[in-house]
């Protein structure tokens, strides 16, 4: 999202973040087949280390994107209700209540398949994001 963010020209006006719902991993690099696959398109992830949602997110960002139901539902229990709007799947351009498919059983094709879709995902919202901002 970041790089395609940069293309647009809007990087000045847009913050981003990553975090997960659950504390597992924080502090930790992404895992290195998905670091890899992120390479060969040019994403550089070297720098990226977990976090976990902390609940001033919801007020701090306008869009949170879950990648599927699990984490949604996890996100909705946390979240104030009055900024409930701010919560959606991350493929719902895509496809109203399609999922991130977890890539770690899929080899390297899993990650492969994620990132398009996610590539895929990142153009929707943002033309989504741009027209809101014009």
């Amino acid at each position: 999202m970041r790089k395609r963010l940069a293309a647009t020209g809007w990087s000045g006006r847009i913050r981003l973040d990553s975090a997960g719902t659950h504390g597992y991993h924080v502090g930790e690099p992404p895992d290195a087949r998905s670091m890899r696959a992120a390479a060969g398109r040019g994403y550089d992830l070297s720098t990226q280390r977990a976090r976990q949602v902390a609940d001033e997110d919801f007020s701090a960002f306008d869009l949170i994107l879950a990648a599927d139901r699990h984490n949604l539902d996890d996100l909705r229990r946390r979240c104030p209700e009055e900024l409930s709007d701010r919560l959606h799947l991350m493929l719902e351009p895509l496809g109203e209540d399609r999922e991130v498919p977890d890539p770690y059983y899929g080899g390297d094709r899993g990650f492969e398949q994620v990132l398009d879709l996610l590539e895929a995902a990142c153009d929707a919202w943002l033309a989504r994001i741009e027209a809101e901002l014009r």
